[in-house]
């Protein structure tokens, strides 16, 4: 089972940090997420420091709002990306839900999953090497993985799961072990309708805090901010994996279901969470 880090958003600064001390252990991945109308960093930008900064652990946008952009700058960006970081990105997307980020772009919220898929039509076949059409292209540089850098699609409903068989190469899944089967199982059975080889790759998601308790009130506090939008952040927070055996045992659950890999999301701004992470698997 590999295991990865969701990085916290609260301050840019911190990130380098994060990035070079789970470089150093044993961790796979390093995930950021994407908002606009927030005060996040963009993930490209980020992402690209940060695999300098590093030699061997991936880069993941957890997820990417790909409407929010234009099609071919971000087919660009991803491949450039992906080949300077030697094949190491892992390019998360979703249609993301907040009103706010689509009304900035201009962007309407209600043909978002069709924009994404019309999207993806264009960008698989510009990292293979196709023109953009209309007598124009193709746009490099290639990525360094042959058709693209490794997509995940996050969501929950039937077409988001079905998305993952149509373009992807696997399903990143931010729900709890309890109910996160029934939507790996899902996507497997897409998997096997649409006649594609092998399985998805699947990862999972927990939300994480590790410290004394100035770093789960920070990641509390932090959590409730960003998810206050739903309504319901009390009950986002109330999900937090706060003690070694609740994070051992989320990821031994989600093995059990057959995950790929589990991302711990840390909201919480300490990177010495790094060291004690490290010391839990």
């Amino acid at each position: 089972m590999n295991v990865g880090i969701g990085l916290p958003i609260g301050d840019p600064t911190t990130l380098l940090t994060w990035a070079r001390r789970a470089d150093a252990g044993p961790f796979s991945t390093l995930g950021l997420l994407d908002r606009l109308v927030y005060h996040n960093p963009e993930p490209l930008v980020a992402l690209a420091i940060l695999a300098g900064a590093t030699t061997r652990i991936r880069v993941q946008t957890e997820v990417l709002l790909a409407p929010l952009r234009d099609t071919v700058l971000l087919a660009k960006q991803a491949a450039t990306l992906d080949r300077m970081a030697g094949g190491r990105l892992v390019l998360g997307l979703g249609i993301g839900g907040r009103d706010d980020d689509h009304q900035v772009t201009g962007i309407d919220k209600r043909t978002r999953g069709r924009r994404l898929d019309e999207q993806m039509a264009v960008m698989r076949r510009l990292w293979s090497g196709g023109p953009y059409g209309d007598g124009v292209g193709p746009i490099g540089p290639a990525p360094a993985r042959p058709g693209g850098p490794e997509v995940l699609f996050g969501g929950f409903k039937p077409v988001a799961l079905e998305r993952v068989a149509r373009w992807g190469d696997g399903f990143l899944a931010a729900a709890a072990p309890s109910w996160a089967g029934g939507l790996f199982d899902t996507v497997r059975t897409f998997w096997k309708e649409y006649g594609r080889d092998g399985e998805p790759r699947i990862v999972a998601q927990v939300n994480v805090a590790l410290g004394p308790q100035d770093v789960i009130d920070d990641a509390q506090a932090n959590m409730h901010a960003y998810y206050t939008f739903t309504g319901t952040p009390d009950r986002m927070v109330a999900g937090l994996l706060t003690t070694p055996t609740e994070i051992r045992d989320a990821i031994a659950r989600f093995a059990d279901l057959g995950a790929d890999e589990v991302m711990l999301y840390c909201y919480g701004l300490d990177p010495s969470q790094v060291d004690r992470l490290t010391d839990v698997l």
